[in-house]
């Protein structure tokens, strides 16, 4: 899998990042957001559904409490939050393995906490804060 590495200055040019990201997607893919709490997990993801048509940036919040959030459009959108999962069960009593099966663009924040329930074709996006502004952003499978 190759990678390559960008680094953002601003909230507006991560959600840029995330348009170009969202833009080079098929119509079905998983998405793994990784990163630190605050390394801008969520603002990336508004960048993605945006660029997939699915809803504006503005429209997109974080389902840490809902856990997951459904978004339509031209492509189908789940936007799933596994901060507050601690066990597997309860990742899979979301109905994960179902959202997989469907014709639809899965984008996962904390993904890393499960990697078995993966498949082996997908997008793993890594977000590191530098600082209060700057993120390093490591795209593999794009």
């Amino acid at each position: 899998m190759s990678a390559r590495a960008v680094e953002t200055g601003s909230e507006e040019e991560t959600i840029a990042l995330g348009r170009e990201i969202g833009r080079s997607l098929g119509r079905r893919a998983v998405v793994l957001l990784t990163g630190e709490l605050g390394a801008g997990k969520t603002t990336l993801a508004k960048g993605i559904i945006q660029g997939l048509g699915a809803a504006s940036a503005d429209d997109v919040t974080s389902p840490t409490f809902t856990l997951i959030h459904e978004f339509g459009g031209d492509t189908k959108v789940y936007h799933i939050d596994l901060y507050r999962i601690e066990r597997l069960s309860e990742a899979l009593s979301l109905g994960l393995e179902e959202l997989l099966d469907r014709d639809a663009v899965v984008l996962v924040e904390w993904g890393e906490r499960f990697p078995a329930l993966w498949p082996a074709s997908r997008v793993e996006v890594r977000l590191a804060a530098r600082d209060d502004e700057t993120r390093i952003v490591t795209v593999t499978g794009a």
